[in-house]
């Protein structure tokens, strides 16, 4: 009597018939026939790895313990595959993702496996995929779960952090000190170029005050006229006439003025 078997929406039968392969069946109702058939089921839905803690060589020759999960699934169009070609394919995947993760890490320094977890994640995916392809198996993707470092090198790891704090700190001390010094001296130069333009702008007004007064001096003079000047003369003839002396010389000039003044005039 024929068996029913029900396969699910991700699911994938592979039936044999006397020993040779009829391809995948499903999703659905799928017969099988006692001793005539052999059915071996698929699940295409993805799966996690857990791969064990490997010690693996940096490639400064650091020893370091890596355990890390690998997410993957059987390609539904390929999953024959996963059942001709290969006996395990867990096993596979994890025996693969272990030997690709020493060649990923061999190639690379300490540091970089401490910073660049994702960059070694994409690597060890990226060649796993390569790999498992011939297995109907897509890996999708890869994350490091946990990075363990030598103690004796997990301290000159924090001595090195310590030198790189101090060191960080002192430049920063020397950078305050830098731009407080060229902050003074800017506002020193500053300062001296005011007191520079104080000094110019009084000379300018100076001589401005200067010249105003010259103008002024002059403008009066000219408003001098001759019967000033001659009262300015007698002045000084009676100033002279209070002297002790008898006589007196006059230039022509000043005669010639002071008949301004006479009657009649």
């Amino acid at each position: 009597m024929p068996i029913i078997n029900f396969v699910r929406d991700y699911e994938r039968v592979a039936r044999f018939r006397l020993g040779r392969f009829e391809g995948m069946k499903g999703p659905g109702v799928v017969f099988k026939i006692p001793i005539m058939h052999q059915v071996m089921k698929v699940d295409t839905r993805t799966e996690v790895l857990d791969i064990p803690k490997q010690t693996n060589i940096t490639k400064d020759n650091v020893a370091i313990d890596i355990d890390f999960l690998v997410y993957m699934r059987i390609d539904i169009n390929q999953a024959q595959k996963s059942v001709l070609e290969v006996e395990d394919y867990r096993l596979a995947v994890v025996g693969l993702a272990t030997t690709t993760l020493r060649a990923v890490v061999g190639d690379i320094i300490l540091d970089d496996v401490l910073s660049q977890r994702d960059r070694i994640n994409e690597l060890i995916r990226s060649r796993l995929d390569h790999e498992t392809e011939r297995w109907g198996v897509k890996v999708t993707n890869v994350e490091i779960r946990e990075l363990t470092v030598p103690p004796e090198i997990q301290e000159a790891m924090n001595r090195q952090m310590s030198a790189e704090r101090v060191r960080r700190a002192v430049v920063l001390e020397a950078e305050g000190t830098r731009q407080a010094n060229i902050t003074v001296a800017e506002g020193e130069k500053q300062a001296a170029i005011l007191r520079a333009e104080g000094q110019r702008q009084a000379a300018i007004l100076n001589a401005e005050g200067l010249a105003k007064a010259l103008t002024t001096i002059s403008a009066e003079a000219k408003k001098v006229d001759a019967n000033t000047m001659g009262l300015q003369y007698l002045d000084a003839i009676k100033k002279l006439a209070e002297g002790p002396a008898s006589k007196f010389f006059f230039p022509l000039e000043l005669t010639k003025l002071v008949e301004q003044f006479g009657p009649g005039k």
